[in-house]
């Protein structure tokens, strides 16, 4: 019924030698959109509209309404533009309806992803809605997140590429890509161990600056992601806070300062028995302690460790027995190495000595 009003204003207009009103315009867009919301195909809608404009032109030919050849040119000509106009018009509605379900889609989208990584719904609605994303909820999941200079975005080049190199080699069943605080998110399955390597690659390959990527444990169900995405987060924030170099690292390598960094008040007291003597040194503790991480970082060797620093050998062997001798405890020995490398952990990860510590009550 809404074509059949439609065609007769078209009828109208070219009978009248004039254009389509803005409202007959209007008409045909709302009939374009109610038709974009059930699913029809916008060459379908044309097609057919332009079909009902052929008979309409058939109908006009044969009328009495139109008298000689002349006129019938310039009811022919007003048809045509009338035509070109109701074209215009289906496409604009339809487009405009296909962007506003796309938006409505990518919203209710971002909200899925939020509650899925902040936990704030119930397990079982939470499931119902991830099947309308293709993702399946069941099993231990992976969460990498990446981090680059500039935040990503939503819908940004950068996240859209990567989103595209993963579902090129993944099914959309099998991971997740969307930002999040300024983080780029992959969730994938813990039976696909690969997932975030390749995610680690497409990141650095989208981004021309320097980026670092977490990979968490694999952990099962809805809450496992939840928590598998807080353990990404808090192993790039650790990462930054010891000056890792490496540009993608695993939770379960840096468990062990994990471990130190949960019981502050040990590891304050630990730093300030086995390392505070090295307050006594000239120029403060700053370059003992660059020497004791690139010697513990080089295998505890000595000409590697010079080579990092950028200093001779000599110098190494200086500082170390200077450690030695304001500690207590040998770098070389093997027995004593361990606690002055945890102390050496403990350290950075309470920022000293930029920072002063905090004595334990």
């Amino acid at each position: 019924m809404a074509l059949d009003s439609c065609l007769r204003q078209l009828t109208k207009a070219s009978l009248g030698k004039r254009r389509l009103s803005e409202e007959d315009l209007e008409r045909l867009r709302q009939l374009a959109a109610t038709a974009a919301g059930r699913g029809t195909a916008l060459r379908s809608l044309v097609a057919e509209y332009l079909a009902s404009a052929g008979r309409v032109w058939a109908d006009l030919a044969d009328s009495r309404s139109v008298g000689q050849t002349e006129d019938l040119k310039e009811v022919g000509a007003a048809l045509i533009r009338a035509i070109g106009d109701a074209t215009v018009a289906l496409t604009q509605g339809y487009e405009t309806a296909h962007r506003s379900a796309i938006r409505g889609e990518e919203a209710m989208r971002r909200e899925f992803v939020d509650d899925l990584l902040d936990g704030r719904t119930g397990l079982g609605r939470l499931a119902e809605r991830a099947e309308r994303f293709g993702l399946r909820l069941v099993g231990p999941h992976t969460v990498a997140v990446a981090r680059a200079g500039r935040p990503f975005g939503a819908g940004d080049d950068t996240t859209r590429y990567v989103e595209e190199a993963m579902t090129s080699r993944f099914t959309t069943e099998d991971v997740l890509i969307t930002a999040k605080d300024s983080l780029l998110v992959c969730v994938s399955p813990g039976a696909l161990p690969q997932v975030p390597e390749f995610f680690a690659t497409a990141v650095r390959d989208a981004v021309a600056e320097q980026c670092r990527i977490a990979v968490s444990r694999p952990r099962p169900g809805p809450s496992g992601i939840v928590r598998s995405y807080q353990e990404a987060r808090s192993t790039l924030d650790l990462a930054t806070q010891l000056g890792l170099t490496t540009s993608c690292v695993h939770a379960s390598e840096l468990l062990v300062f994990q471990v130190l960094g949960r019981d502050r008040a040990a590891i304050t007291d630990l730093v300030a028995t086995v390392l505070g003597g090295l307050g006594a040194a000239r120029g403060g503790p700053r370059a003992l302690l660059d020497t004791l991480a690139a010697y513990f970082a080089s295998g505890c060797l000595n000409s590697a460790t010079a080579r990092r620093l950028g200093v001779s050998v000599r110098t190494v062997t200086y500082r170390l027995a200077r450690i030695r001798q304001l500690t207590g405890h040998d770098p070389t020995d093997p027995d004593q190495r361990y606690i002055l490398q945890t102390a050496a952990l403990g350290a950075r990860l309470l920022d000293w000595p930029t920072r002063p510590l905090q004595p334990s009550e």
